[in-house]
């Protein structure tokens, strides 16, 4: 792969090098590998097939969880969520300890390692948020949680410049990577002031099914705002916005 240079940048294909963007910039690489009939039916090559029909496998979990909390994802990622997402995810099909080789999958894996996984490198809620918050869940009842205590913003949110106001937001999912669905509830606070003394206790709660035997996770992030002639906007389009997986529970 090399990157092109100069006033003219080149999109298609000459010869046997293509040319094309990409988020890292314009691009050129050549034309190469392997037939794609060898891969398919060389025996030599049964290892790939195996990688291959897994990160496939990955692919498709990592999207079914983004659709799962669009609703807050699009406030808060970075431009390389996707291939990180789908990372992490070959790492848990990886952990499965009842298919063969080729044959794993994401909810047979251990998805307790997601614990933590950051949506957006470029405001992390472990760097952002300070103030200590309890996550729960009741799977009999459905209900999932997330209270923090009462807190001063200036000191326990490491926000942004020309912040003016804030949000916390909290989401619950249940996904079936089976059958590709999912149930998915969101809650937030009030947008509440940066420059307050202290806020007051926060409990944000949403109802899933009842004896849910799916696995369930729980995010957990902040927004920022600006106010302007008495409208809120939302900070640099939301390029620092945190969201974080704080709960992962499967039976």
């Amino acid at each position: 792969m090399a990157r092109q240079t100069g006033i003219i940048k080149l999109k298609g294909t000459l010869d046997d090098i293509s040319f094309y963007k990409s988020s890292d910039g314009h691009l050129a690489r050549t034309k190469g590998g392997i037939d794609g009939k060898r891969i398919a039916n060389d025996p030599a090559f049964q290892r790939t097939r195996e990688n291959g029909s897994e990160f496939g496998r990955a692919g498709k979990a990592g999207k079914l969880i983004r659709n799962s909390i669009r609703v807050l994802l699009q406030n808060a990622k970075d431009k390389r969520v996707v291939s990180r997402l789908t990372k992490d995810l070959v790492a848990i099909i990886k952990t499965d300890p009842v298919n063969l080789r080729g044959d794993r999958t994401v909810q047979d894996g251990d998805l307790s390692s997601f614990l933590g996984f950051e949506f957006n490198l470029n405001g992390k809620l472990g760097s952002t948020l300070f103030a200590p918050f309890i996550v729960a869940l009741h799977r009999v009842t459905g209900d999932a949680d997330v209270t923090i205590a009462a807190f001063s913003p200036t000191v326990r949110i490491a926000a942004p410049s020309g912040t003016t106001h804030f949000n916390l937001v909290m989401g619950a999912v249940e996904v079936d990577f089976v059958n590709e669905t999912f149930v998915f509830e969101t809650a937030s606070s009030e947008i509440l002031p940066y420059t307050a003394p202290e806020t007051a206790p926060i409990a944000l709660n949403v109802g899933l099914t009842p004896n849910s035997v799916l696995p369930i996770m729980e995010v957990v992030g902040i927004e920022f705002y600006q106010e302007v002639n008495g409208e809120m906007y939302p900070l640099k389009n939301g390029a620092f916005n945190a969201l974080s997986v704080a709960l992962v529970d499967t039976l």
